[in-house]
């Protein structure tokens, strides 16, 4: 006995322009292929006027009064847009975040530099960010002191345009990657936390 009949599940895919006998619209303006515009003429008029010159007739704004519709080699029209998308999702680094605390302890600061070496080596910029909370505030030479430390700790891997800035709560920076054969080259320095912890507090930061 045969299995029984299952149907194929239909997966509906709209392509993203319609063209030639697929636009609904009895009147268009039509573009060439330079983009230069030929006017509002019928679609029968605007589908013949395609088809002398061996190219598709593409509706790319369907929403304006009247639709506009391009004639074009449809397939170099979609190539070219992949193209570009392709380019611009690759045309600047990626930014990462990294956030600290004034009172950052030591194992902590190094889990935030490991993790900020792995945006810098693959290429990603970097933002540094401290946020001051309550009674921190009163100190915020401690936040400045934490950050530098940190942008100074990963001099092997990037550096900063500009120096921390502080805009009220916050101190921030951003470390751009160095060039790819230059990352890792140079020793990097041992950080220790400016933390209040009894157990592993630096003279410096002590110091009001």
């Amino acid at each position: 006995m045969s299995a029984p009949f299952r149907p194929r599940p239909f997966h509906s895919r709209e392509p993203k322009y319609r063209r030639n006998g697929k636009i609904r619209a009895r009147e268009v303006r039509v573009l060439d292929e330079a983009k230069e515009q030929l006017g509002v003429m019928p679609l029968n008029q605007a589908l013949r006027l395609a088809q002398e010159r061996g190219l598709d007739l593409v509706e790319i704004a369907p929403n304006a009064v009247p639709p506009v519709c391009r004639i074009v080699n449809y397939g170099k029209l979609t190539y070219e847009e992949a193209k570009s998308h392709k380019e611009s999702r690759h045309a600047g680094p990626q930014m990462k975040e990294v956030q600290l605390r004034p009172g950052i302890e030591a194992h902590d600061l190094e889990t935030k530099l490991s993790r900020a070496r792995e945006f810098l080596e693959d290429g990603s910029l970097v933002k540094v960010a401290l946020r001051f909370r309550g009674r921190e505030l009163r100190h915020p030479e401690r936040g400045m002191q934490v950050v530098e430390k940190f942008v100074a700790a990963l001099a092997a891997f990037g550096n900063a345009d500009l120096p921390p800035k502080r805009i009220e709560r916050n101190i921030h920076v951003i470390l751009r990657p160095l060039p790819r054969q230059q990352r890792g080259k140079a020793a990097t320095p041992k950080t220790e936390a400016p933390s209040v912890s009894p157990r592993r507090q630096t003279p410096e930061v002590a110091t009001e």
